[in-house]
């Protein structure tokens, strides 16, 4: 491919000097620029890179002979793998950012051995790829200078040590901190969030407590007062001592409204696999490669996608359920499955410089299939949307969709009707029919067995 004229530069990577990626014909490519050869070349060839790419540490990539016009003189254009959701700390759990800064640490101590380093260790430099997570920067290393201190230091404590801390110590939700705060929590607010016993704790004093004392004093200071040299072994001893202080930190879901959903409805255990036979009747019809489970729960009818090989992204709110799932998928070795975090009434945004530089969930893509199951009735009647708003919403992220309708004499309906008044004199089976009707044609309809709930199967117009 040469010369091509629909060449679109992503705004995710503006900030770097040495690349950027770029969109050609659809697909993603990076391009190095001239500015980053010598590190490039000590990657490529000192055998850091095939030694990441051999562990599954970082995102594999080719070199493409592709004419990028862009104003920036270009050494190499790459092509890296593609990864089938992009996703961002603040939609995962607990685990999986614990998980994300250990491999972070991880690649710094491989790096250190073939004379490289991490200049900078952002957690949007990580996504999950068949079950685990791998670094997609390739441009995030650079040549190991003696006695230099780590660069990306204070961004590791802000992306990953930080968050996981105030998650760990004060309140899981808190994850969202990173939503508000892209360039990471700032240590000072994150000693202020956490309680007093955590400055006996050393593994926090220093990185946490002290770091951020460290920055407030020498915020008006000159940089050559702050830069004070590392030797090569207190590089290791540091890069260690972060690796033991995120092991401490511990997150255990305990009960949440959400986490037992399956266990406080009216289902047999006859019904459940009643729904199980015709989802997967459902998904043998359509043959998706990929699923969108929204309103997942820890995952059971994701399951039962996976284990047709679909790529599927397993969504809830909850983050207590969504931990639960990400273990499972852990232990169970499970990788066609992404546990994320999502509020469906207020799905996460775009951000950053132009709010460009982080995707909407709606800028995400979009999949084959989607389950809303057990959904749309804590929507309606929880949150005010209409079947009109959920059917052209859920439109615009799947081709085919499994729904439930849940009829307003379920305990699960009049459970949400108890403390508020009923104002749904639309939440009927014929309205749904009939507003989901615009946007999707029924391709079949299953009324549940031992239940009052149908189970639909649409295919978006």
């Amino acid at each position: 491919m040469t010369g091509q004229s629909n060449n679109k530069n992503l705004p995710s990577s503006f900030r770097d000097p040495d690349g950027f990626l770029l969109l050609i014909d659809g697909s993603i490519y990076r391009q190095i620029n001239l500015s980053y050869k010598e590190n490039y070349d000590h990657l490529m060839g000192s055998g850091l890179y095939e030694d990441l790419i051999n562990a599954s540490l970082l995102i594999p990539h080719v070199e493409i002979n592709v004419k990028a016009e862009t104003a920036e003189a270009a050494y190499k254009i790459i092509k890296p793998e593609v990864v089938p959701f992009i996703s961002y700390p603040y939609e995962w759990c607990f685990s999986q950012l614990k998980h994300a800064a250990l491999l972070t640490l991880q690649i710094q101590k491989i790096a250190l051995g073939f004379g490289m380093t991490l200049k900078d260790s952002s957690a949007y430099n990580i996504q999950f790829k068949n079950g685990r997570p791998l670094l997609i920067d390739t441009l995030s290393f650079e040549k190991y200078q003696k006695g230099q201190p780590w660069a990306a230091y204070r961004q590791f404590c802000q992306h990953f040590l930080a968050p996981l801390a105030i998650m760990s110590y004060k309140d899981v939700r808190l994850s969202q901190l990173s939503r508000i705060y892209m360039d990471g929590v700032p240590l000072d607010l994150a000693s202020l969030l956490l309680p007093i016993r955590t400055h006996f704790k050393s593994f926090l004093l220093s990185h946490i407590h002290l770091h951020a004392r460290f920055q407030k004093h020498y915020e008006d200071k000159s940089v050559k007062a702050c830069n004070k040299k590392l030797s090569y072994f207190g590089f290791l001893a540091l890069i260690d001592n972060l690796e033991s202080a995120v092991k401490k930190l511990k997150w255990k879901p305990g009960y949440s409204e959400w986490i037992d959903y399956y266990h406080n409805t009216d289902y047999t255990s006859e019904t459940m696999q009643f729904k199980k036979k015709v989802v997967a009747e459902f998904l043998d019809q359509i043959k998706p490669k990929s699923v969108f489970d929204l309103g997942a729960n820890t995952g059971f009818f994701s399951r039962i996608a996976s284990d047709r090989d679909i790529q599927t992204v397993s969504f809830d709110i909850d983050p207590a359920a969504v931990e639960k799932n990400y273990l499972e998928c852990m232990e169970n070795q499970e990788t066609n499955i992404l546990p994320l975090l999502l509020d469906l009434s207020n799905p996460s945004p775009a951000i950053g410089w132009e709010n460009e530089e982080r995707m909407s969930f709606l800028e995400r893509g979009s999949a084959d299939m989607a389950f809303a199951l057990a959904l749309i009735h804590h929507l309606v009647i929880s949150h005010n949307v209409p079947f009109k708003k959920i059917a052209s919403f859920l439109s615009r992220i799947c081709n085919s969709l499994v729904i439930e309708f849940v009829p307003k004499a379920d305990s699960q309906v009049q459970r949400l009707l108890i403390a508020r008044k009923d104002i749904f004199q639309d939440y009927t089976q014929e309205v749904f029919e009939q507003e989901f009707g615009q946007y999707f044609t029924i391709q079949n309809s299953v009324k549940i067995k031992d239940s009052e709930r149908i189970l639909y199967l649409l295919k978006r117009k």
